[in-house]
């Protein structure tokens, strides 16, 4: 009997769509996985005591407990309950308690939190708060804090949280970059609201896109590793044998929503360059409702898409069978400004080769709003340098 695999966020479900992009893509075959694997030796040149690594990263990971106040809870059923047919009661629960007046049910959830600086600032993820409005933290010595939501970046499911306790030991950050497949790593998080649980394995492959994520511009490049994780990791440490962090652990692959051999993790470099424009955007008086910042601008290149394989190259008669097919130019965009054309395919950006709209996207999240990308372009078999400035 077939069995099916979930992708999850600490139990919730998701998917994605495009960064700052429209991705028209052909349905996944499904020998594609069986032609890609690759089997790896790990852990003879490892070293099998992580008791340096766990103690360096213990201290700086929090279990986070994230509640939704009656009041926000009240505002969102009425909100959501005006836009209901008069005879919707009939339908469901919520429904029910609105129409004999029990009021609505407040929301509440936990996860991990990693401290990233002395003074207080904890990343997480976004599907950990989002819902929420009141934060509660406790450190490794189980001294609890009330918790400010900084910001959040559900494109990337990122948060941040601030709290007050004077100076904290931190986590330091690794180059994710440098991470390699069959390298030891552990997950240090609280799943099932244990307090702060290790547990250990090797990184199996990067830049895994999983579509687990369903907002709006959403953008995946997970290290996947074989540590276990549960339900309450998210948000949690994944370290290097140096207790060095090199991911945000966020999903599992899983048929029933517990652990079961793959877990996903955001790389460092990718969440430090989100959490530094988190930070510094906070504006303690703005965020005086813990709702945090949610309105950052992301950069645009404004160009409806198509991975180029030798399938589109035969059917189109393109020049080159690798790149990325622009199919639409979208009005306004930062590509219409710089002169990109529809039927132009994109072969290289900063003198980097790209293949795939996920190596697009990697680029063009970790640039900012006016930074200059110099495209490679083929046209009608001939090469063009094409520089766009990124538009909101």
């Amino acid at each position: 009997m077939k069995q099916i695999i979930s992708f999850l966020l600490a139990g919730f479900i998701g998917g994605i769509t495009t960064y700052g992009l429209i991705l028209y893509k052909n349905p996944i075959k499904s020998d594609t996985a069986l032609s890609e694997k690759t089997s790896y030796f790990a852990g003879y040149n490892a070293p099998l005591d992580f008791t340096k690594a766990a103690d360096k990263a213990l201290d700086a990971v929090v279990h986070i407990k994230a509640t939704e106040s009656p009041e926000a809870a009240e505002n969102r059923f009425r909100q959501s309950y005006q836009q209901r047919s008069p005879f919707s009661f009939f339908l469901g629960e919520d429904d029910l308690e609105g129409f004999f007046g029990y009021g609505p049910r407040t929301k509440q959830g936990t996860g991990s939190g990693v401290i990233i600086s002395p003074n207080g600032y904890i990343v997480t993820n976004n599907h950990v708060v989002d819902f929420a409005d009141m934060f509660e933290v406790t450190l490794h010595d189980n001294k609890k804090y009330e918790a400010t939501l900084v910001g959040r970046d559900p494109i990337t499911d990122l948060a941040v949280l601030k709290i007050e306790a004077g100076t904290l030991p931190s986590i330091e950050y690794g180059n994710s970059d440098n991470s390699r497949i069959g390298e030891w790593v552990l997950a240090v998080g609280n799943p099932f609201n244990l307090s702060s649980t290790v547990t250990a394995g090797i990184i199996s492959a990067k830049n895994r896109n999983i579509n687990v994520n369903r907002n709006d511009g959403a953008v995946e490049d997970f290290i996947q590793t074989d540590a276990a994780v549960n339900p309450g990791n998210s948000g949690g440490a994944l370290v290097d044998t140096n207790g060095k962090l090199i991911g945000i652990n966020t999903a599992i692959a899983s048929p029933t929503g517990a652990y079961a051999g793959y877990s996903f993790a955001i790389p460092a470099n990718r969440a430090k360059s989100v959490i530094e424009k988190i930070m510094k955007n906070y504006d303690p008086k703005a965020v005086a409702s813990n709702t945090g910042n949610n309105n950052n601008k992301k950069p645009k290149l404004g160009i409806a898409l198509e991975e180029v394989d030798y399938e589109l190259a035969s059917e189109l008669k393109l020049p080159v069978d690798k790149g990325i097919y622009v199919r639409q130019v979208l009005d306004g965009g930062a590509a219409q400004s710089a002169g990109l054309l529809a039927n132009d395919v994109i072969v290289r950006v900063n003198n980097s080769d790209i293949s795939s709209a996920q190596s697009l996207q990697n680029i063009i999240v970790n640039s900012k709003i006016g930074d200059v990308l110099n495209l490679t372009v083929n046209r009608n078999g001939k090469i063009k340098e094409i520089p766009v400035k990124l538009k909101a």
